[in-house]
């Protein structure tokens, strides 16, 4: 017998040690084995483990199934407040089977079905996100590179569990908190995604000499520039002035004071890198195919001599060219006529840089544009700052209201 920590007012009694196997009537597997013939391009839903995370079932990835497949299934269809759990990979993930899902069939889940008494089945969803339920399924997991869990392992599944009423309260209470983190996650996407149209569309591309969307009062061509008449290669090193806690890391653009350096001399092998500075970094992605540029944008420090530093030599709007430098759409041409491929990198070739041509707008419009996008990327912060302050909170209240 136990109480959690953190109760709501009215409910005083102890909680109760049950085994899963005494709650439901049925635990036991969804179709194992090969669904791909039956796949179609249109039919039913077929509830994978890919299709359950974080006690959610979201929709990222969808299989679906031809009539026939489906209908051999019907008895192990899943229903309205069934739940399932992942058994092989991400083991321990459930989801309860929503109102939109009832009849659906499944594949490779874990599935409890048949409750022989009352039983609030979002409450025992959140109790899996225990750190205490994770470390009991921990202990009953098999597998080196893939993780397994067994339904009969899950029947003898020890939970603790309050009155009826109780378990309502408590699930609506998370159901609360997970519906605010979707909101503010969405809003984040949102935001996200209105970004990159913004990038594509404030900036010249197909040849043109003017952006598709301007801010009003702007009319004139963006004059077009060699990169060479608005940057200067730096190679100013450290004289010694600058200690490691100005390290600068380029890929996150946030100072490193950690970084181990053997000598003072060595220290002075790096480059100093002011605000405004852009620096490249040449490891090709999917984002960035030939390599990108970072401006520094966070203040006066070091960098790597591994990383080709240029100064600004024009007036010229800090944020605007944060963005501007960086966007792919506008850096793929130069980049790919300025680097040479070596392996999983690009090296840049200075010269070849400092003769690609830019198309650049005038100082103001330069300030409205980097404006807008600063903006837009503080309103994303705030998002998921307020998202990241939810999660952290859900965490705490999961390790307090449950014993």
């Amino acid at each position: 017998m136990a109480k959690p920590k953190i109760r709501f007012k009215g409910y005083t009694n102890d909680w109760e040690q049950r085994k899963l196997g005494d709650i439901y009537g049925s635990i036991g597997n969804a179709f194992v084995g090969t669904a791909t013939p039956y796949y179609a391009e249109h039919g039913h839903f077929y509830l994978e483990s890919n299709n359950v995370k974080d006690g959610q079932i979201n929709h990222n990835a969808e299989i679906f199934i031809n009539d026939e497949f489906y209908e051999k299934q019907k008895d192990k269809w899943l229903h309205t407040g069934d739940m399932v759990m992942v058994q092989s990979g991400h083991v321990g993930h459930a989801a309860v089977i929503p109102e939109e899902l009832d009849n659906t069939a499944a594949h490779a889940l874990i599935m409890f079905r048949n409750p022989k008494e009352e039983i609030e089945p979002y409450f025992l969803n959140y109790e899996y996100q225990t750190d205490k339920a994770k470390k009991q399924i921990e202990n009953i997991t098999t597998g080196n590179t893939i993780k397994h869990i067994l339904a009969s392992d899950m029947q003898e599944f020890v939970v603790d569990i309050p009155k009826y009423e109780e378990q309502k309260v408590i699930a609506s209470y998370f159901c609360n908190f997970d519906h605010l983190i979707t909101l503010h996650q969405r809003k984040c996407d949102q935001a996200k995604k209105l970004k990159k149209y913004m990038l594509q569309k404030m900036f010249p591309k197909n040849n043109g000499s003017v952006p598709e969307i301007r801010f009003e009062g702007f009319s004139n061509d963006w004059e077009q520039r060699k990169l060479g008449e608005l940057y200067k290669k730096s190679s100013e090193k450290n004289d010694g002035s600058i200690s490691m806690d100005r390290n600068i890391t380029v890929a996150t653009m946030q100072f490193k004071e950690d970084v181990k350096v053997s000598t003072e001399d060595y220290l002075k092998t790096y480059y100093t890198f002011n605000i405004g500075d852009i620096a490249f970094e040449g490891h090709q992605s999917k984002e960035y195919r030939f390599g990108r540029f970072v401006e520094n944008d966070i203040g006066n420090g070091i960098v790597s001599h591994i990383f080709a530093v240029f100064r600004p030599i024009v007036d010229y709007d800090l944020q605007f060219w944060k963005y501007a430098i960086n966007n792919e759409s506008l850096m793929q041409r130069v980049l790919s006529r300025s680097t040479k491929a070596s392996t999983m990198m690009h090296d840049l070739v200075t010269d070849d840089f400092l003769e690609q041509k830019f198309l650049v707008p005038s100082v103001k419009e330069q300030e409205r544009i980097g404006m807008f996008l600063s903006n837009l990327d503080n309103l994303i912060t705030l998002h998921q700052k307020k998202c990241d302050q939810l999660k952290n909170l859900k965490k705490f209240m999961l390790q307090n209201m449950f014993v």
